[in-house]
């Protein structure tokens, strides 16, 4: 069975991983490395105007790729980690295939222990579901589609709860996708308006 120590060395040489989160199996590449990122899009086939999140290990190393504000680092540290995106202005070093050149970009924190331990050792990974683009989310490692032959390694962490994350933007008060936690997130907007 591979291991995380597999999973961070194939992210190193630019190959894709399939790691588990709390919500659905995600399609890891390296987030700062515009060659890897392309790599997602052409496994899922994905349209390269649909930005990708990326995945950090915690709220304060988000920071190193983000620009939040204090409202939406507030929003953070109550909700992450967890299955919940937050869409942030991004900094330089995010690359523009990630976020199709938008200005801003999904970050997730996983509730993951397999996951964070992954990220904890390679850094910002692409946070996108493992599965080609329109295909249904991966709940175990079984419900992998043919993005299974796609990545160099896949880590088995078992079921995963299924639903997807919550897309947020804090600062302009809008949710982009109804996820886990939803009614949560509604609630924290909702009292700080």
């Amino acid at each position: 069975m591979a291991t995380v120590d597999d999973a961070a060395a194939a992210v190193r040489d630019g190959d894709l991983v399939v790691y588990p989160t709390e919500t659905v199996y995600g399609l890891g590449a390296d987030a700062l490395s515009a060659t890897a990122v392309e790599r997602v899009f052409e496994a899922k086939g994905r349209e390269r105007d649909k930005p990708v999140s990326l995945a950090v290990p915690s709220v304060e190393s988000a920071r190193e790729y983000t620009r939040p504000s204090d409202r939406e680092l507030a929003f953070m540290r109550e909700f992450l980690p967890g299955p919940v995106t937050v869409v942030l202005e991004r900094r330089d070093t995010v690359p523009d295939v990630l976020v199709a050149g938008r200005d801003r970009v999904g970050v997730r924190v996983p509730d993951h222990e397999m996951a964070l331990e992954l990220l904890a050792e390679t850094g910002p990974l692409t946070a996108t579901s493992a599965n080609i683009s329109g295909n249904p989310s991966a709940r175990s490692v079984e419900d992998l589609d043919a993005i299974r032959e796609r990545a160099a390694v896949v880590l088995d962490g078992g079921q995963t709860g299924g639903t997807g994350s919550t897309v947020v933007d804090v600062d302009a008060g809008t949710v982009h996708r109804r996820g886990a936690r939803a009614d949560a997130v509604e609630s924290w907007l909702a009292a700080r308006d």
